[in-house]
């Protein structure tokens, strides 16, 4: 078969680990029998021809979140016809030529959508065709799978679950503690904290999160260990959600809550190690690669008891209801005060991690698409 598998979001956070490490184990675990085209941006193009010579790269630097995308795209497709294509995210162009395959990661952009006018009813119209048209669907968890049918109503023989993996780079060799106590020193992190890292959107719950950690100070202000404790915020800008800096300011912890922003995978692999916890609690999510990036570090988690999530964290780690500010507080104070517990949810977390590998996730969707070519 010759398939092409639309890469253009390599080095996006979340869907970027996915495209980079499934295109990467596909390389690895199919490297005698199908032709793959990689439609990248020209960026990527060394990275992307670095990975065999099965592998040829067709540049296409135009965004997938434009209404020029739906004939721009498919046009520049049929210079190159494919057996099958590939769309790892649900941003399937108007006129996409089948067959292809696609991978849903959450239905979050229907649950949750960011505009009430004509454009989220386009995505909404879109989305549904995009899956509708599809010769099979991946979804990242049995969740999300429920979600889709749900929404969306696709027939059950054309979805099937694949689940994700944490990026590898969470699960190599740990750095040195020198340089780990430079890289907090460059932050200027010299307290204990607890961490949260992802995208910072409605539906990640960052206020009551806030709220929560207000409580915990409270609660702790006078501890010997963690009275100085912080609570530190990797994720994208704050401007996108401003509900979060008015929690902060509500709550009277500014100088106890730090936003660094996006971080390098190596230095965010310095803070999920150097974290008393990781800390997800989630109103919604597809799957729950960041609590498993943790647990691959090391770091005992607490996250939302949603569906989801428990599928990826299974019971290595501290559940808590995402609703309920003081349940939040409640989950994370014990986890904290309870040393024996943290060291079972570390050993507990790095085996729960390890169960989820990127070869075994190339091989099933190499299955998917043998199956459609047959």
């Amino acid at each position: 078969m010759h398939i092409a598998i639309d890469v253009r979001r390599w080095r996006d956070f979340g869907i970027g680990t996915y495209i980079r490490n499934l295109v990467r184990s596909l390389a690895r675990v199919d490297q005698h029998y199908n032709q793959y085209t990689l439609i990248g941006r020209s960026s990527d193009v060394e990275e992307l021809r670095a990975l065999g010579s099965r592998v040829t790269v067709a540049v296409y630097d135009r965004p997938d979140n434009t209404a020029l995308h739906n004939v721009s795209f498919p046009t520049f497709l049929r210079r190159f016809p494919a057996d099958l294509y590939h769309i790892p995210l649900n941003s399937v162009a108007y006129f996409m030529p089948r067959p292809y395959v696609l991978t849903i990661h959450d239905m979050s952009t229907l649950l949750y959508p960011s505009h009430g006018d004509v454009r989220s009813t386009f995505h909404e119209e879109r989305y549904r065709r995009g899956a509708a048209r599809a010769a099979r669907i991946i979804t990242v968890s049995h969740a999300t799978r429920r979600d889709l049918q749900a929404v969306l109503h696709i027939p059950p023989q054309r979805v099937r679950t694949i689940y994700s993996a944490p990026d590898p780079a969470f699960t190599g060799p740990s750095g040195t503690a020198g340089k780990d106590a430079e890289t907090l020193e460059r932050y200027s992190i010299h307290h204990p904290f607890i961490l949260y890292a992802g995208t910072i959107l409605p539906q990640k719950n960052i206020p009551r999160l806030v709220e929560a950690f207000a409580v915990l100070r409270g609660e702790l202000e006078n501890h010997p260990q963690y009275s100085g404790l912080r609570l530190v915020i990797i994720g994208d800008d704050l401007a996108k959600n401003p509900s979060v800096r008015r929690a902060v300011i509500a709550t009277r912890t500014e100088p106890f809550v730090r936003f660094l922003g996006f971080v390098p995978i190596e230095t965010l692999k310095v803070f999920y190690r150097a974290a008393e916890l990781f800390v997800f609690p989630s109103l919604y999510e597809g799957f729950g690669l960041a609590p498993l990036e943790a647990m691959a570090c090391g770091t005992p988690v607490v996250a939302s008891a949603l569906p989801a999530l428990v599928e990826a964290v299974g019971d290595a780690a501290e559940l808590v209801n995402p609703e309920h500010v003081f349940d939040i507080s409640r989950g994370i104070r014990e986890l904290l005060l309870d040393r024996e517990r943290r060291a079972l949810l570390r050993q507990a977390g790095r085996a729960q991690a390890h169960k989820f590998q990127w070869d075994d996730t190339a091989r099933a969707v190499l299955d998917i698409y043998l199956d459609i070519n047959k």
